[in-house]
């Protein structure tokens, strides 16, 4: 009977995750829906211990793998932003939250600050599920900026609520070494194991016995407990080794994704159904105008102070800060810490679980489906391109590729219909933009100027990882502003694609200039090539 319980709870979930792709509104509220019911129904759960384990081996894949998704080739640009948010943007949001919560809820300063530390990180769940499924393209850069913020800050979150919460209880705690500790050892840990973890996978052939999987949820565990055992933060830890390893291209990356999605979607919709399970209807429903009101001042006064404080002096837009600031939704870390703190056995005035239940149901609700309207109304959504290009998944999961071309002025394709192209090898013509329209290519359609043309294959597997090698230049770089001629290349290397500042893809010739700031494609022979050891041994002649 509780297997079968089970499997009509994923089918439910399935049925619900289908919901929410088409509505925008964050899976994980409809889960915790579910739970609610069931435990109307007499599915009676309430061991806080299993929930505490549960929740962070849950919150620490979903983590996890909110750092193997990101792409940082499309985060590095607002890195800066994005971490300063991570950090000061949380620690602010808990402080004021915190003080909020001491005179609303009438605890004490310790027991509100608690509260404001438990709740003040951004779900990375909810926030990337918004993005994708509705998919929110937003302008500046911001949807890499958000999904950067929300992946990166529950280990401070998690430090802050440790920190409140050992207060509470009475231990003796240097909290100015608890921070550097718990940030120094976990970036520590985090590089440390990503390094020699991709050491072990250049060498080991994982794949040819299906083991690869394995070793990477290994060391994913592995990196989050060590972490923890010496006082540093598991969860920063695991995401960093999450974050280096999602950017780096080897041999069984594709599966690992698609096992990455089915794990974490399962854990989110046990933790979840489980926090449902835990809940009270009416302690929920008694506590809805604390937890509504401590909501809205998250949306409307600590999240959006923060966000304007801290983001003040890159200058960016008016319009991105607001929508920062709404993106600020709580989920998966809130109520795992809130969980943490009860069955830490700490006495509080308050009843912090349903409080933050609360919290994150009305956030999650509220915030979740007004995102894509308000992105309409704040002219900050960029309808011609897709939010999934910043997400390493998309690319991993896909066997087809796509680029690009212009038909530029004097082009002999111009008037050209698509079936005289005569292209050789197994490639299409995917799609023809023109002037903001999208055209479905026909044999029989005419290529124009200016038409953007997309062609689509199957994506090639460097699986030496240093054949093809992507380089930008950096300033007084000896090969800036010379030509490719003039540049001496080894024989066996050569630059064969370059992309200027302003992300114009050129094919280089002997004339090309490389200036400061282009980004350069070279593919250099392997060594365990017969003619490149041939031409090593002309060359010591």
């Amino acid at each position: 009977m509780d297997i079968l319980i089970v499997a009509i709870i994923l089918f439910l979930a399935i049925f619900a995750i289908k919901i929410s792709n088409r509505s925008g509104i964050p899976s994980l509220l409809i889960f915790i829906v579910f739970g609610i019911i069931f435990s109307k129904f007499g599915f009676d759960f309430n061991n806080y211990e299993i929930a505490d384990k549960f929740a962070s081996l849950a919150l620490m894949i979903i983590i996890f793998q909110g750092g193997f998704s990101t792409k940082w080739k499309m985060a590095k640009p607002v890195a800066r932003e994005a971490i300063i948010m991570s950090l000061f943007g949380t620690l602010l949001t808990a402080l004021i939250t915190g003080i909020f919560c001491h005179y609303f809820l009438k605890v004490s300063y310790l027991e509100g600050m608690l509260l404001g530390s438990v709740i003040s990180s951004t779900d990375f769940a909810s926030v990337s599920n918004i993005l994708r499924s509705q998919n929110l393209n937003l302008k500046y850069s911001t949807a890499p900026l958000l999904e950067l913020e929300s992946g990166s800050n529950d280990p401070t979150a998690y430090t802050l609520t440790m920190i409140f919460l050992s207060l509470l209880l009475g231990r003796e705690i240097l909290v100015p070494l608890t921070i550097f500790t718990q940030i120094a050892f976990g970036l520590v840990v985090g590089f440390g194991v990503s390094l020699i973890f991709m050491k072990i996978v250049r060498i080991a052939k994982f794949d040819r016995d299906g083991l690869f999987i394995i070793f990477l949820a290994a060391t994913a565990l592995f990196t989050f407990s060590f972490a923890n055992l010496i006082k540093g933060n598991g969860y920063l830890a695991t995401y960093v080794f999450g974050i280096y390893v999602g950017n780096q291209q080897f041999k069984g990356k594709r599966q690992s994704v698609f096992f990455l999605d089915g794990i974490t979607s399962l854990l989110q919709i046990g933790l979840f159904f489980m926090l449902g399970l835990l809940s009270n209807v009416d302690a929920f429903i008694s506590h809805l105008p604390e937890a509504l009101a401590v909501c809205l001042f998250l949306l409307l006064v600590s999240r959006p102070f923060a966000t304007f404080l801290l983001l003040a002096p890159f200058k960016g837009p008016r319009n991105q800060k607001l929508m920062i600031s709404l993106a600020g939704i709580r989920g998966a870390a809130a109520i795992a810490f809130a969980i943490l703190v009860i069955n830490s056995g700490v006495k509080l005035n308050m009843d912090i679980y349903h409080i933050v239940f609360g919290v994150c149901v009305i956030s999650a609700l509220l915030q979740g489906s007004i995102m894509p309207w308000v992105s309409r109304k704040l002219d900050i959504l960029d309808p011609n391109d897709t939010v999934l290009k910043n997400f390493n998944d998309y690319q991993d999961k896909s066997e087809l590729g796509f680029i690009q071309t212009v038909i530029r002025p004097g082009s002999r394709w111009i008037n050209q219909p698509v079936s005289t192209l005569n292209l050789a090898f197994n490639i299409i013509v995917a799609k023809i933009e023109r002037r903001g329209k999208t055209i479905v290519p026909r044999g029989s359609t005419v290529l124009k100027e200016d038409d953007l043309v997309v062609l689509g294959g199957e994506v090639y597997f460097d699986r030496a990882s240093d054949e093809l090698v992507e380089l930008t230049i950096p300033h007084s770089h000896p090969w800036a502003n010379k030509t490719v001629k003039e540049i001496n290349l080894p024989d066996d290397e050569l630059i064969i694609m370059v992309q200027t500042r302003d992300n114009e893809i050129i094919v280089p010739t002997g004339a090309t200039i490389i200036c400061e700031g282009d980004t350069l494609v070279t593919i250099k022979a392997n060594e365990d090539d017969p003619s490149f050891k041939g031409l090593k041994k002309l060359k010591r002649k």
